[in-house]
């Protein structure tokens, strides 16, 4: 009898392990739809473009990297094509490589130790390659150097970077550590050997320190300084920091050679304790496997059904992308280099700052809700700032720290000290920052004065035409003082909450009913005179944009600014001609390009605007905008991979997310989304406590009719983010 309910005990475990193994089974693996090379190249339709570019103008179109990263990694390691001019140092139009380097962003930032191998180099460092020898997936990328001879294949980790190296020439075997170069300035450059078989080393300007262990033997360190003067237009430059490294190997027969990296912004010493701790003597195969593997954990988040192949690859490709920024700088030992240039150590993930500008639109929202520990620890990256300085960190211009900080707190992620973070978004927004501030709102002074900020008046204005953009700063600021007037409400500070939404309407300040647009700002409280709506300024009333593409931002009064324009019906009146108003080919500004009409989708300044329809009744509008962009402005060009603008630190990425999922934060910080139809028949959504959200849109129509949540008709189109924390169902009907 005990032998037989043995074999049934083991049976039955049989039985549900089987069950286990064929339900793990069913999820599948999203990586395959990932292309690391989406946004690598520019586009080249220059109808959709909206202009010719100027002769060896290149347009900041997408601006990604195809290397290997874990989700808001210190470390993303990838090739590079050039230094300057390229954003993220990698052009997919380009036929030589002449790096690969560790750290990444897509705005001309970082790119930092650069690493080549080489075999018999010439006098200028760099291989050709093709495209058809080269390969990538979420944590690999693999490609074959034409004249060295070498397949290179990399993987990486948290804080390390893998190398596997094969040489056709086992004979003369060479690894280039180009310092002296890299996409932000480098001011300074060491580098020694450390035993038989490891370099450590240093390249200022990033400050960020290595210790690389290869496992072949080291012959010999060949390393290079010398001064180099370089003469432009703009005046003559000395590099006193030129120069290079070369490794050169063993002839000990073994192939291949694999190199290993650690890294840090504290030591040497915290990079090879990096390495020990994250690879160690672990495979190459072995780390391979496992940066797959986080990644698809992270991409299964979301499962789909229906849609094509394309807008799969855009999903996975894009959610992909928002979780490349920002990223780590702390130690696996909890050390780090804090604002003031201290290695410290507080018991938090320290990461850098989020590209606020950009990312608080949406790409915030999104690692809020799949990854809010990181949420958590870059609040607390914020607030250690701003103990140090006074100010939470402002990004280019725009307050929204103060976005990404209350969305946070409202959606739930409370681990930090809201009261002492409050109070430093208090000083934001009350106390102008003098010449030896470190952080503050630009031109607070006025605007706490006289409820905008102000323009020059200039005659002949171009593109490039210096100001305070204060038009798009009046805009911002007011959403910056609604957000924490959000945290002031939830304290249960009244005396803050009602002054911050007073100052919220400022939005009203620059708006002109004579002409329906935001407009410029004289000193004296005048219209600046020499106004064209259609014109893009870099920073003359707008930043990197017209009036018509600020002239939809109130996402959290929308009300309010629907009335400014008369009523609904004048509202959508404005949004059809500026969905249909014709882009002037001859107005040329670096950042703006890709039109519909005046909208742009290639820069930030109005991705809230085709969702506008939906708040005046009219969501078949907005479905109607929502399609045309992304089944026609992601993807494009031959190869499927160009995208309508710079990716920003993942904006136009999480946009997509979003927009294609049905589901967006049109205030986000506010914890409630826009309902839109998704691209898919269903969307499963796991949450962070692991509930389920599942979207499901039966009809094929575009236009949404109904939408019931949890089997209840919703009022309105905006649903709670109780949905996030409860789980549930939304059902969209459609003609």
């Amino acid at each position: 009898m005990r032998n037989q309910a043995k074999n049934i005990f083991n049976v039955v475990v049989m039985i549900l392990l089987a069950a286990t193994a064929s339900k793990a089974q069913t999820v599948p693996d999203n990586t395959k739809y990932v292309n690391t090379f989406v946004g690598t190249e520019a586009v080249s339709d220059y109808k959709l473009l909206g202009y010719v570019p100027p002769k060896n103008w290149r347009p900041w179109s997408g601006l990604t990297f195809p290397g290997s990263s874990l989700p808001n990694a210190m470390v993303q390691v990838s090739p590079m094509t050039k230094y300057q001019p390229a954003g993220a140092g990698y052009e997919y139009e380009d036929s030589t490589i002449v790096s690969f380097t560790h750290t990444n962003k897509g705005h001309w930032n970082f790119g930092n130790v650069p690493v080549l191998p080489m075999s018999k180099p010439g006098e200028v460092f760099g291989s050709k390659f093709s495209h058809k020898n080269e390969s990538s997936s979420p944590g690999y990328y693999q490609v074959y150097l034409d004249d060295y001879g070498v397949n290179v294949q990399l993987t990486s980790t948290l804080r390390c970077a893998y190398y596997k190296f094969d040489y056709k020439d086992s004979h003369d075997r060479q690894i280039l550590f180009d310092l002296s170069k890299a996409l932000s300035r480098v001011s300074s450059w060491e580098i020694s050997q450390d035993g038989n078989h490891a370099v450590k080393g240093f390249q200022g300007g990033e400050n960020i320190y290595f210790y690389a262990v290869f496992s072949s033997e080291i012959k010999s360190l060949q390393t290079t300084h010398k001064t180099v003067t370089h003469t432009t237009e703009r005046g003559t430059t000395t590099n006193n920091a030129a120069g290079e490294a070369i490794v050169h190997l063993s002839d000990d027969g073994k192939q291949p050679v694999y190199l290993k990296i650690g890294f840090s912004f504290v030591s040497t010493d915290n990079a090879k304790m990096n390495l020990e701790k994250e690879v160690g003597a672990k495979s190459f195969d072995r780390v391979r496997k496992a940066a797959h593997d986080t990644w698809q954990n992270l991409l299964s988040t979301i499962q789909v059904k229906g849609g094509t192949t394309k807008q799969k690859t855009m999903l996975y490709s894009c959610l992909y992308r928002s979780f490349l920024w920002p990223v780590l700088r702390s130690d696996v030992n909890g050390d780090f280099t804090d604002i003031d240039h201290k290695v410290v150590n507080t018991g938090i993930n320290y990461y850098t700052e989020p590209s606020l500008w950009d990312t608080y639109r949406n790409k915030d929202v999104l690692l809020e809700l799949v990854s809010p520990n990181v949420t958590l620890n870059v609040i607390k990256s914020l607030e250690d700032k701003g103990d140090k300085t006074g100010y939470i960190p402002t990004f280019f211009h725009g307050d929204h720290g103060a976005s990404s900080i209350a969305g946070a707190y409202l959606r739930g992620i409370d681990g930090f000290d809201i009261k002492d973070t409050y109070k430093i978004l208090l000083n934001n927004a009350n106390t102008p920052p003098t010449a030896s501030s470190r952080g503050g709102r630009q031109y607070l002074d006025e605007y706490l004065q006289k409820g905008y900020i102000s323009d020059p008046e200039i005659e002949h204005a171009i593109e490039t035409a210096k100001g305070r953009a204060g038009v798009s700063k009046t805009l911002e600021y007011s959403y910056d003082d609604y957000s924490i007037a959000q945290i002031a409400k939830k304290l249960g500070d009244t005396a803050n909450y009602r002054i911050l939404m007073a100052r919220s309407k400022n939005y009203k300040n620059v708006f002109d009913k004579s002409t329906n647009f935001m407009r410029g700002r004289t000193p004296d409280g005048g219209w600046i005179q020499n106004f064209n709506p259609q014109y893009p300024y870099y920073e003359w009333q707008f930043r990197e944009a017209n009036a018509w593409q600020v002239s939809f931002f109130a996402p959290h009064d929308m009300p309010g600014l629907i009335a400014l324009y008369g009523g609904p019906k004048q509202f959508e009146a404005k949004l059809d001609s500026f969905f249909t108003t014709p882009w002037n080919p001859h107005y040329i500004a670096r950042n703006v390009e890709t039109f519909i009409g005046q909208y742009c989708q290639g820069n930030q300044p109005d991705h809230e605007a085709p969702f506008s329809y939906t708040l005046i009744g009219k969501p078949a509008k907005t479905q109607q905008v929502l399609d045309n962009i992304m089944n026609n402005l992601y993807g494009m060009g031959p190869r499927g991979i160009e995208l309508a603008g710079m990716d920003d630190a993942g904006e136009m990425s999480a946009w997509f997310v979003f927009s294609s999922l049905g589901l967006y934060p049109l205030s986000p910080t506010d914890p409630k989304y826009l309902v839109t139809a998704p691209l898919f028949d269903e969307v499963k959504w796991r949450t962070s406590n692991g509930k389920y959200i599942t979207i499901s849109k039966p009809g094929k129509g575009r236009g949404i009719t109904s939408i019931k949540v949890n089997g209840k008709v919703n009022k309105g189109y905006y649903v709670s983010h109780d949905l996030f924390k409860n789980g549930g169902t939304v059902l969209i009907a459609t003609k």
